[in-house]
């Protein structure tokens, strides 16, 4: 469990908090927020520091500007949304650094909030630059740390000013998923399953390795499944393979058969003539896709299949759709797993990503017991490796 402090363990009374929080969000076309599922789950913190008496000073990354202003990943997107969300006063900086933003930080009253501007229009974010990273640590008393998103990340803003700022304490969403995907693969109720998919295998590969032996079944879908089948001498067609992962699908599955872990691999596929919505589609046997075809999902004995698995099960943690979700066509899959695990009354995390996306769009988020909000970080902590951004935080 987390062994870091918390925001609880801290008097923000007349202090001005310096917040990492992750407003990575998707914009429309119009660039408004047009998700703001992010800005929502780091709210319980803001509200907390505001409440306690102090102010907020917001620091996060939008898009990959590559160390240069670019008003296409400004975060006034972002000021619109929380302006709408906070009940408080909430103003954006002209940048994250400098002596005007010095003295917009230094005279915010309690109860307000300034928001930065992309901490990514410097080079020095990324390089976690000891310069860059003492200037944004000149603009609060303590470290608050809610950005679970970027928490794998290395950098100015998630690690660096916590050498510079203490204490460095974790917000609650940072609490609520470490302690979610702890207790799953620490504690978990059994039987234990884990969904993945996605397009990679490689993407995966050091997490089937760490779950291997620590879940019961360990069921394989989306464009990653044609891999595993390949390597079992499976026709796959035209369907997504990557050819120098064949030997470790190989050793992946006998290594879940000498250690007594069940991977389930895909019986049916929806298979298609191209990738496209209005492709000329049908269900194959995962045995043999024709030549000319190409895999975009499970089909409906393996959604079965899969499902009857996830309602049994106690402990679920899922990481990657069944197919691609995002063409109504073949999103069968994704779907029918979501749901089931919608109606299960195990303990459901989602691991972000495009299953939060996926389950967020069919309405079914709120029926898991977590839907993480970083996909990278829950991909390492699935991988069994520590976060540097909640590594550097001040322990208990």
């Amino acid at each position: 469990m987390l062994k870091k402090m918390t925001v609880e363990d801290v008097d923000f009374k007349g202090k001005r908090a310096l917040v990492r929080v992750d407003f990575n969000v998707p914009l429309d076309e119009s660039g408004a927020v047009a998700d703001d599922f992010r800005i929502r789950a780091t709210l319980p913190t803001i509200k907390h520091i505001l409440a306690g008496g102090g102010s907020a000073v917001l620091m996060s990354h939008l898009g990959r500007p590559k160390g240069e202003w670019n008003s296409a990943f400004s975060m006034r997107p972002v000021l619109d949304s929380l302006r709408k969300l906070l009940d408080a006063p909430v103003d954006l900086a002209d940048d994250c650094i400098g002596e005007s933003v010095k003295a917009l930080a230094a005279n915010l009253e309690p109860g307000a909030v300034l928001l930065l501007e992309n901490v990514r229009f410097h080079k020095g974010e990324t390089k976690n630059d000891p310069e860059f990273t003492k200037q944004l640590a000149s603009l609060g008393d303590l470290f608050v740390n809610d950005a679970f998103g970027a928490a794998h990340r290395e950098q100015s803003s998630v690690t660096g000013v916590a050498a510079f700022l203490q204490p460095a304490v974790a917000g609650f969403l940072m609490k609520k998923e470490i302690e979610y995907m702890d207790n799953a693969l620490s504690n978990p109720g059994r039987p234990f399953v884990a969904l993945l998919g996605g397009a990679k295998v490689s993407d995966k590969i050091l997490v089937i390795e760490n779950l291997i032996g620590r879940v019961d079944s360990i069921l394989v879908g989306g464009g990653m499944a044609f891999t595993f089948l390949k390597a079992m001498g499976r026709e796959i067609g035209s369907s997504k393979l990557e050819a120098d992962r064949l030997e470790d699908a190989s050793r992946l599955m006998a290594l879940a058969r000498d250690r007594g872990t069940e991977l389930v691999l895909p019986v049916d596929i929806v298979a298609a003539d191209r990738f496209a919505e209005d492709a000329d589609a049908a269900i194959v046997s995962a045995d043999a896709i024709p030549a000319d075809r190409m895999g975009l999902d499970i089909g409906p004995e393996t959604s079965e299949l899969f499902a009857g698995k996830i309602k049994a099960c106690k402990t679920l943690v899922w990481n990657g759709p069944m197919g691609v979700f995002e063409m109504e066509r073949f999103a069968g899959g994704t779907r029918a797993v979501a749901q089931a695990a919608a109606d299960s009354d195990c303990v459901s995390i989602i691991g972000g990503g495009d299953s939060a996306s996926a389950v967020r769009k069919m309405g079914l988020a709120d029926k898991f017991s977590h839907v993480s909000t970083g996909g990278g970080a829950s991909l390492e902590m699935l991988e069994g490796k520590k976060l540097p951004g909640v590594e550097a935080l001040t322990d208990k």
